[in-house]
């Protein structure tokens, strides 16, 4: 009897020990009890799992990531490349991945290889090496879109390196020289244009500002000599006519002085000289 109690009780101890599972905080378990999947998986923290009729899966959450080898794709326009590129990936939903998909790693795989060809066979070759990061959203959209019934998360997809043959190599480097020299002849043509654009300019604005100095100097000219007729008109008001007519003797004076021999008396002369008589006269009076 003793012997049987001993039996019993180191049986208890190792069903004990056989149904307490420690979960870690990345893992989750999912129980086939009795073939029936659980609904929720286990963890973290300590699991009792019942043997014989439980049988444990461990699932890890952590985020993975794998490389697609190089892959052979023909593009829209019929070049041939090589691709290789990494999935970044987590399970989301354990239970899932663990009852939907048999092996979750090499289906992903597979996916994303024929989903590869199908994105760049759609794409130009010149595309293909300039829109990268437009390829890699596309192909994590696609292959997401599968994976998520499996209980699985496309989280990057990353292209890594893209081969083309060499004769396409050869053919892209002569456009990207002829590419430059023509950028080149653009520039400078565009430069020379400005040039003579910037020269036309200074030339108009040089025109321009000596219209304007040679039309401020016609007015500043005709305001002087409307000035100077001004000046001599209100001088002229102030000169009466004895004025005029001394003037006009002291004038005369001068040309008789001179060594000709014959001089001519104006008539105005005669009235001027009668004027100033007549004046006195009435003057005397």
């Amino acid at each position: 009897m003793t012997w049987l109690l001993i039996v019993l009780i180191i049986f208890f101890i190792i069903f004990l020990l056989a149904s307490i599972k420690i979960v870690p905080e990345y893992e989750r378990i999912v129980i086939l009890r009795l073939g029936r999947a659980l609904p929720d998986a286990k963890g973290p923290g300590l699991v009792l799992v019942f043997p014989i009729i439980d049988y444990p899966i461990k699932v890890d959450l952590r985020e993975r990531v794998f490389e697609i080898a190089e892959q052979s794709c023909i593009t829209k326009d019929n070049a041939l490349i090589k691709v290789d590129f990494l999935i970044y990936l987590r399970v989301v939903e354990p239970v899932t991945a663990v009852i939907s998909v048999e092996n979750l790693f090499i289906a992903t795989q597979g996916l994303a290889t024929t989903t590869l060809r199908a994105i760049i066979g759609d794409i130009i070759l010149d595309d293909v090496l300039s829109k990268r990061e437009e390829i890699n959203q596309k192909l994590q959209l696609r292959i997401d879109e599968v994976t998520q019934r499996w209980g699985v998360k496309i989280t990057a997809v990353e292209i890594r390196e893209i081969t083309t043959p060499k004769e396409i190599q050869e053919a892209m480097t002569k456009q990207m020289a002829a590419e430059r020299n023509r950028r080149a002849m653009i520039t400078e043509a565009e430069g020379i244009k400005q040039s003579e654009i910037l020269k036309a300019e200074g030339e108009k604005q040089s025109q321009i500002l000596r219209a304007e100095g040679e039309k401020q100097a016609q007015i500043l000219k005709a305001e002087g000599y409307a000035l100077a007729l001004a000046k001599i008109y209100e001088s002229a008001k102030e000169i009466d006519v004895n004025t005029l007519s001394l003037e006009y003797l002291k004038t005369f004076e001068t040309i008789a002085s001179s060594p000709s021999t014959k001089i001519i008396f104006p008539l105005e002369l005669l009235n001027i000289i009668s004027n100033i008589l007549s004046k006195n006269e009435k003057g005397s009076k």
